[in-house]
């Protein structure tokens, strides 16, 4: 038996704020963002949408693609760093009463922009070891409601949004035209690099039984980004990844048909691309409307690649990522095999 993801879907939220309309608040215009970012615009949830309606979404439209029942389900993850409440409930308990998955369980996975791929090798891991379950992985962000808007370094690069798979196992074709390249995955962190991408709020700072509202006055805790570090861990870390992946595999990184890499920021995936000496045409990209959607860029990006036409069976695709933590994550597969 191998793992195999049946149906991909994913949900944009209707409303898009270009960067004509950021440059309205903000010391900047469209040329300069898109010379910077490779971003155009981006979608923003509006008071209708959150993380978990925008995850059932994507997961209800990768369910009907993979013509799977939610009673079939017997797994959730949902892979985020903007859950509906600041601990608990998980999120993806939510997404699972309202897809009707009565009979799965259910978790969010914090991994932050590596969080769908690490959600994925544990999902393929979970089916095989349970007789080809069928579980949904989705990654989904909310991220306009955590970014301070008067930042122009950090509040023009995100965006919100959801993508989903349905995966299963299936069990060996022997007509089958191909045999599937076995898959390879790829899971790190390097914690050194915490404090490059982080937000406050949680339980690391101290408040006093006699003082129970101190510290916690104002608005909700922002995101703060350190851009340059995050940088030059990206593209090394990015380039690191899918080279190993390949290596293992006994493979070379032009031999792929495509790389979905996290959709952080344009420039980071060019300077990848000129780092493994590949053509930028290897990398599919489409920031320049979604902008960086975290935990949510990859899963978007495989469904619009799918509905496109543009991924196809027996591709030999990798997928990677980064975040804060900072972690990284790769998988390399046979479209669409695990």
């Amino acid at each position: 038996m191998t793992a195999k993801i049946l149906g991909t879907g994913s949900y944009l939220p209707p409303k898009i704020v270009t960067n004509d309309e950021l440059a309205k608040t903000l010391d900047t215009n469209d040329e300069w963002i898109f010379s910077h970012t490779g971003i155009h615009a981006r979608h923003v949830a509006g008071a209708d949408d959150c993380t978990s309606s925008m995850a059932a979404k994507a997961a209800g439209r990768a369910l009907e693609a993979a013509g799977t029942k939610p009673e079939e389900i017997g797994l959730v993850i949902l892979a985020t760093t903007t859950p509906d409440y600041n601990t608990f409930p998980a999120t993806a308990c939510i997404v699972q009463h309202a897809l009707g998955c009565r009979h799965a369980g259910a978790f969010d996975l914090q991994a932050a922009c590596s969080g769908f791929v690490y959600a994925l090798d544990m999902a393929r891991n979970w089916s095989l070891a349970n007789n080809g379950r069928k579980a949904i992985v989705i990654g989904a962000e909310t991220l306009s409601r955590i970014v301070d808007w008067k930042d122009r370094a950090s509040c023009i690069l995100f965006g919100d949004g959801a993508g989903a798979v349905v995966i299963g196992g299936v069990e060996d074709d022997a007509d089958a035209k191909y045999e599937p390249f076995a898959y390879r995955s790829l899971l790190g962190a390097d914690g050194g690099g915490a404090d490059f991408i982080t937000r406050e709020g949680g339980t690391r700072q101290f408040i006093a039984p006699d003082e129970p509202d101190a510290g916690q006055a104002g608005t909700l805790p922002k995101l703060n980004l350190q851009g340059h570090a995050v940088f030059a861990f990206a593209v090394k870390t990015l380039s690191a990844v899918v080279k190993s992946l390949c290596m293992d595999a006994g493979k070379h990184a032009a031999d792929l048909d495509r790389i979905f890499a996290h959709q952080a920021n344009g420039r980071i995936i060019e300077a990848v691309a000129r780092r493994m000496n590949l053509p930028l045409e290897k990398f599919f990209m489409n920031l320049a409307t979604t902008a960086n959607t975290s935990a949510a860029s990859i899963p978007i990006s495989l469904d619009e690649a799918v509905r496109n036409g543009e991924l196809k069976e027996g591709d030999l695709i990798a997928l990677a990522g980064f975040g804060a933590g900072l972690t990284y994550a790769g998988a390399l597969m046979q479209w669409p095999h695990l």
